[in-house]
């Protein structure tokens, strides 16, 4: 009989790792797309017209910001989907679905809502982010990245970075540099200054890259071939966790030493020690496919999916 109970006792342990839960939870619009901590505050960019921002320590919704609803091709009117939001100083972007299958980018600023381009452009932008307070980088499914002066309503530059099909771009901290994912696997660090590639990192990702990030000197992406790839650019060197679903999306504490990855079918978050390789936890509670995982610090991170929930965690 003792010999059952500890049998039984070590199967428990074995097969039964502990899911860690949410600790809040933000409440947003609609599906959640893309998500940005800034400041003290959470900017929810959601598939229902509207980016949401949340103060972080109350939870509550501070602001809404709206833009217009758009016609499809059936000539019904329709929520836009916001692709990506980012913030500099009291400027907020925002990246939108327009007319005919084109994007539309908008910059709010001082309670206003204005219209910088739209279809009319024929442009087929996935990303859009701040270098700084009057230059925007864009990335195009094409796979062209594209560094455009607002002040101006010109490009500074225009380049070709292969002939994948774009997925994602993340910049360092100093905005000096950008990392692109596409569906080679390959990741290319470009110069934001001019457009020049850098470096190119290659043979860890065999299949489309669905997300990228970097933190701190490390870089880590998020692979269709199930493998998150750990890069540290500077010492040229590089490691994969493997996962048994494919890895949609990921993300780096502040300080690199943590990676969080979309890890299973059940919406699981892991958490693994990059220096160490040890595996931290795994954090449920997601309703939904996971869209972004955001760290706050070292002790918190945000992951938002295919719902309208974003849910909060504590590292441990």
């Amino acid at each position: 009989m003792k010999i059952i109970t500890l049998i039984t006792l070590l199967l428990t342990l074995l097969f039964s790792q502990e899911i860690k839960q949410p600790v809040s939870q933000f409440t947003s619009s609609g599906p959640v797309v893309d998500l940005l901590y800034k400041d003290g505050k959470v900017y929810s960019a959601t598939n229902a017209s509207c980016v949401d921002i949340f103060d972080f320590k109350s939870r509550e919704l501070i602001k809404k910001i709206e833009i217009p609803k758009i016609t499809d091709f059936m000539g019904d009117v329709v929520h836009s989907k916001v692709y990506s939001v980012d913030v500099i100083d009291d400027k907020i972007l925002i990246l939108s679905q327009d007319k005919q299958g084109f994007r539309r980018v908008h910059l709010h600023q001082n309670g206003k809502t204005e219209l910088l381009f739209d279809y009319n452009k024929a442009l087929t932008i996935a990303k859009a982010k701040f270098l700084n307070s009057d230059t925007i980088l864009l990335g195009l499914l094409s796979n062209e990245l594209v560094s455009y002066n607002i002040k101006n309503n010109s490009n500074n530059w225009i380049i070709q970075v292969s002939a994948a099909k774009f997925s994602d771009f993340v910049l360092n901290e100093s905005k000096s540099e950008v990392v692109v994912a596409d569906e080679s696997g390959d990741l290319k660090i470009h110069s934001t200054k001019d457009g020049k590639r850098i470096k190119l990192l290659a043979g860890q990702n065999l299949d489309n890259v669905f997300q990228v990030d970097y933190k701190n000197g490390i870089i880590a992406t998020a692979g269709q071939d199930r493998r998150t790839v750990i890069y540290t650019p500077k010492s040229n060197s590089s490691y994969y966790l493997e996962s048994d679903f494919l890895i949609y999306s990921v993300g780096l504490s502040p300080s690199g030493k943590i990676v969080g990855y979309y890890s299973d079918e059940a919406n699981n978050v892991t958490l693994v020690n990059t220096i160490t390789k040890s595996k931290i936890g795994i954090y449920g509670g997601n309703p939904m496919t996971i869209s972004k995982i955001v760290f706050i610090n070292e002790k918190e991170f945000l992951v938002s999916s295919d719902a309208n929930v974003i849910n909060l965690y504590n590292v441990k």
